[in-house]
């Protein structure tokens, strides 16, 4: 799944016009960044959320053939769910995705990275309900791991903000701190912790939001990619930048 329904804020004025999935790099728009690199790491069946400008997403997908891949469409223009609403939207529209034991590996559409997905997917365990990718970059907020590599919490450095509350402070210091990288492998079996993420925020939620609720009765690991890369297409005053990283991918 790839999460391509953000405002795309950021990228103002471009996104006044054209959704952020769309923002051209190198003659690319970005969701065809993302498409390329799954399909080419042997992943065909891709379904992509829309909400802003929706139309011309869909429009530029069907006028590419979905750049050689099965590409559905989650629609979300009557409203926004943020990604965990988004992935609970889709597993209930596509309940033959929770009849299987086959994993969903999903990604934000503008952060371009250099990970080797084919180790990505063959790191995954299905005994675990996921596998997030995380590195060490500096930032304010940080996913916490033990010594296992299995997430503990989230905390803002910055504010001293603990998630989830049973997590003391004292204990951080104690815990790998490691930066979401927007890409995850998930067993289908999430679904099953959704419903009561649903019951305290509503159908809008972020996966950061299931994880923490989820991670003291169940088992998401830390992927740390070799020499990994990774650039957030944030800002267009980035642009040039990401440019330049895309062509080195």
């Amino acid at each position: 799944m790839i999460f391509a329904a953000g405002l795309g804020t950021r990228l103002k004025p471009l996104t006044d016009t054209m959704p952020k999935a769309l923002v051209p790099l190198a003659g690319k728009p970005l969701l065809q960044w993302q498409v390329e690199r799954l399909r080419d790491a042997g992943i065909r069946d891709i379904i992509v959320n829309v909400h802003h400008f929706p139309d011309l997403i869909i429009d530029t997908i069907r006028r590419n053939a979905g750049w050689g891949c099965n590409i559905l469409i989650s629609d979300e223009r009557d409203q926004l769910l943020d990604t965990g609403g988004g992935l609970r939207k889709v597993l209930i529209d596509h309940p033959e995705w929770t009849a299987t034991n086959e994993p969903i590996l999903a990604c934000n559409v503008d952060i371009l990275s250099n990970i080797d997905l084919g180790a990505f997917l063959n790191a995954y365990d299905p005994n675990t309900l996921g596998l997030l990718v995380v590195s060490e970059r500096p930032t304010q907020r940080y996913l916490c791991f033990d010594d296992t590599c299995q997430l503990r919490g989230w905390t803002n450095i910055q504010t001293g903000e603990v998630r989830p509350s049973s997590i003391h402070q004292s204990i951080i210091p104690s815990l790998k701190l490691l930066a979401f990288s927007g890409m995850q492998i998930l067993s289908p079996r999430i679904m099953d912790c959704m419903d009561s993420v649903v019951a305290t925020k509503g159908e809008k939620f972020s996966l950061i939001d299931l994880y923490l609720h989820c991670c003291q009765t169940e088992t998401l690991k830390a992927y740390v990619p070799h020499h990994y890369r990774m650039m957030d297409v944030g800002k267009i005053d980035q642009l040039s930048q990401a440019e330049a990283f895309a062509q080195t991918l």
